[in-house]
């Protein structure tokens, strides 16, 4: 049988998450396109036997299989249909790896590809909405929401890149503090069928409304125990779990988290595990391990070149070194965090209105509940400690984020820091 028709087989089996019944087909048309000397043919076998063994649990051989593939390539052996599915694979699957690094250097060399090609519209569909999650995370947030703009039509894409697509879009209105355009957008990613956490969760923590954001984490962490993005539901599930103050369901969240960095230890899984390990840490009171964790969540930030994780990461560093008693160095750490925060476009505005000019920003209630979400306390510690119910510590919550313009809890300690609040 010729490979040209095993693919066929074997490319449905694959999608359809059956592994195990697509690897013999690819490896039966690699050697088929081998003795017919068929390098379309054979590079196309290469990439679907590779990510079977990815899989299949076999990461090492899989991604050595991709890579004989690319050889073809970047030689310039095959078709350029074939490339262009080539280079997509390959960062598809560097994605679902959290291998970020690599993705962003096929990311490269597929737009030097393109650039060659007379006529060609590039980063089409999976691609371009990889491209655009690669720029968010590089801190290119105006060019990301550019890529994912295209997306969302006309004329209408399909379903799944085109919810995709709202979802990035979301993301990004998020991280801006624009609320409201990130709700309207994690809504067209839901009517297209695509799922909306750990984002919407984030948004609604952001808001105010802890209890929603773990209600739809809980729903997303059952229904997909093996999915490829449980290490970010994993990351938003110990942050919202601190937030009300339930260190036991942190802590299970943060030890599977770390579980998964060790199964994939690529810079990013370990960042988020480092940063949600650091979390709890400080909620148990031990701010020096706390810092170590902080710190090493940084330096993978780093490393992958996410500006915007850094300056969160680094915002923890300077609250556990204010929990030592370092005050100095806990300025400096915020400081550093919100100049970075500036340069993005989050929602950390110097320009904006101040708590401690005399203007009357905010009212005398919102500078007590603003001194406790500094110094940590949940809502329901806050509103024990102020007599007030959980509703309406939610309402002054985001009464000082709107007229902060700020978006979360770490944005509003780095205020209260650069004024001097606390």
């Amino acid at each position: 049988m010729s490979a040209l028709l095993l693919l066929p087989q074997a490319v449905p089996l694959m999608y359809a998450g059956d592994a195990k019944q697509a690897a013999p087909l690819f490896q039966q048309a690699c050697a088929v396109a081998r003795s017919a000397a068929d390098d379309d043919m054979y590079t196309l076998a290469c990439l679907g036997l590779g990510r079977c063994l990815v899989m299949l649990g076999r990461p090492a051989d899989g991604v050595a299989l991709i890579d004989e593939a690319m050889v073809n390539v970047v030689s310039g052996r095959v078709a350029p249909q074939v490339s262009g599915m080539a280079y997509c694979a390959m960062i598809s699957m560097c994605m679902q790896r959290f291998d970020v690094e690599r993705a962003g250097e096929w990311t490269i060399a597929l737009s030097e590809w393109c650039d060659a090609q007379a006529g060609l519209v590039p980063y089409r569909g999976i691609c371009r909405l990889h491209r655009a999650e690669i720029l968010q995370l590089h801190g290119s947030w105006g060019a990301a929401a550019g890529e994912a703009e295209r997306l969302t039509g006309p004329p209408p894409p399909p379903g799944e890149v085109g919810g995709a697509a709202h979802y990035r879009l979301a993301e990004l209105y998020r991280l801006r503090g624009r609320f409201d355009l990130a709700e309207r957008s994690f809504g067209a990613a839901a009517a297209c069928g695509h799922e909306v956490q750990p984002g919407l969760a984030l948004l609604r923590l952001a808001q105010g409304k802890a209890a929603a954001g773990i209600a739809g984490l809980d729903r997303a962490l059952a229904e997909a125990a093996e999915d490829a993005d449980r290490p970010r539901l994993l990351a938003a599930r110990t942050e919202l779990a601190l937030s009300v103050a339930d260190l036991d369901a942190a802590r299970l969240a943060s030890t599977e988290l770390a579980g998964l960095a060790e199964q994939t230890p690529m810079p990013y899984v370990v960042a988020l595990a480092a940063h949600a390990g650091g979390l709890v840490l400080l909620a148990e009171g031990d701010p020096q391990a706390a810092l170590r964790q902080f710190r090493r969540a940084w330096s993978a930030w780093q490393r992958v070149d996410a500006p915007y994780e850094a300056a969160l990461a680094r915002m923890q560093v300077g609250a556990a070194c204010r929990a030592l008693g370092d005050e100095d160095a806990a300025q400096m750490e915020l400081d550093a965090a919100r100049t970075v925060l500036q340069q993005l476009g989050a929602p950390v505005d110097p320009a904006g209105p101040t708590v401690d000019s005399g203007d009357g920003a905010l009212s005398g209630r919102e500078r007590e509940v603003l001194t406790l979400v500094v110094r940590g306390d949940s809502n329901r510690q806050i509103a024990a400690a102020l007599f007030l119910s959980e509703k309406t510590v939610a309402r002054h919550i985001s009464n000082i984020f709107t007229k902060l313009g700020l978006a979360s809890r770490s944005a509003a300690t780095a205020y209260a820091f650069e004024h001097r609040l606390v």
